[in-house]
């Protein structure tokens, strides 16, 4: 959510059998029973359901510190709506905001996932002037608070940043965002928001006027939902051949009036049931797409697969490391019609001079019911 500085994120159960002891040997319940609530109480909080109040339509009231860090007084007002919908049925959000006044239009989106292994939330908030997911902010709630922290570049120099959630109601709730360049000692707030409940259920954000950007659409065809046919190469860059084949479901829907595709994946593989969601943000300035990974697992973002469309095939490109060697990533979309399309993903280790596929996916649309949407 952090909008002004970009503004103009197994439990394994083990049973012991019983020893048979003489019952002067054995435990009593009562002292077993403390010990268990003593560690229940130690046990790390479950978060996920911490920013459940978020869900649903907001007006917002904001103030943003023109020149923070500077000694300046200088605020700026601005009027929006933010609004917020479930991903992974509730175990994640995506939050679009958008808003103007004097100081001019802003529009943005974050997503929060959260991490079941660390228990806390990570903010990953992108721009629609550059479609580029900033540093996440990670953190998590306590007493009905919540903070989130990451460290930045601002004005050439390392801060830290602090988000605060507070006065938290069914109907209202305050957001703000601090700086501070002493290492925590002292923060400067620089962008609150108040926010009243505009409705129970959650609405759109009236979208502005259709762009007109090359590249804009190229996405577009991926709206709805599908049913996929997956082929996975299980061991990549060691000579294997074996593969695995799975089926799985997508439903992609649009953010931004099409600037932005939320895509939700699940599939059960041999290896076991994967849950994923793709948040694809276009860049109007470079007219190239970002795509941002995550799994339900870590609940974090990988970094992104970026390219465009060319002749209707799309060719999108990272680097990464895979088995302790960094590598080339490369997606590709190909044979795209109204009703199906077809996916692949390939790795190169040799600075993309061959390329070795190791997922494809095959995808049909699944039709609405009468009067469904996608």
């Amino acid at each position: 959510m952090n909008w002004l500085r970009r503004a103009p994120i197994y439990f394994l159960a083990c049973s012991l059998g019983c020893l048979a002891l003489p019952s002067s040997a054995r435990p009593s319940a009562a002292p077993a029973t403390a010990q268990a609530a003593g560690q229940n109480a130690n046990a790390p909080r479950d978060g996920q359901h911490d920013f459940d109040f978020n869900l649903g339509t907001w007006n917002t009231h904001i103030r943003r510190l023109l020149h923070p860090l500077s000694g300046s007084n200088a605020w700026v007002e601005m009027n929006g709506t933010v609004s917020v919908r479930k991903v992974w049925n509730g175990r994640a959000q995506l939050e679009e905001i958008e808003a103007g006044g004097p100081a001019g239009h802003f529009e943005g989106l974050t997503l929060f996932l959260y991490n079941p292994e660390s228990r806390q939330w990570s903010l990953n908030f992108a721009n629609s002037n550059d479609g580029v997911l900033e540093t996440p902010s990670i953190g998590e709630f306590k007493n009905g608070r919540g903070e989130f922290y990451d460290q930045e570049t601002y004005q050439g120099r390392a801060i830290l940043v602090r988000v605060v959630w507070s006065d938290i109601t069914p109907k209202s709730h305050r957001f703000e965002q601090s700086f501070s360049d002493d290492g925590g000692k002292t923060w400067e707030p620089n962008f609150v928001a108040n926010l009243t409940r505009k409705s129970d259920v959650a609405e759109p954000v009236e979208a502005p006027p259709a762009g007109k950007e090359p590249g804009r659409h190229d996405f577009d065809f991926e709206e709805g939902s599908w049913k996929i046919h997956l082929s996975r190469l299980v061991h990549p860059l060691t000579g294997s051949t074996d593969w695995e084949q799975f089926d799985g479901t997508t439903v992609t829907q649009e953010v931004w009036a099409g600037k932005a595709f939320l895509e939700q994946f699940e599939a059960d593989a041999p290896s076991g049931h994967i849950e994923g969601l793709t948040l694809r943000l276009f860049n109007p300035q470079s007219r190239q797409w970002s795509l941002y990974w995550a799994s339900s697992r870590t609940g974090t973002v990988g970094e992104p697969t970026i390219g465009e469309f060319k002749n209707g095939r799309g060719e999108c490109y990272d680097q990464e490391p895979f088995n302790g060697r960094v590598i080339f990533v490369r997606y590709i979309w190909s044979d795209i019609t109204s009703n199906s399309a077809h996916f692949e993903q390939s790795f190169s280790e040799d600075g993309g001079k061959t390329w070795e596929v190791n997922w494809i996916t095959d995808q049909t649309r699944i039709k609405d019911a009468p009067g469904q949407a996608h």
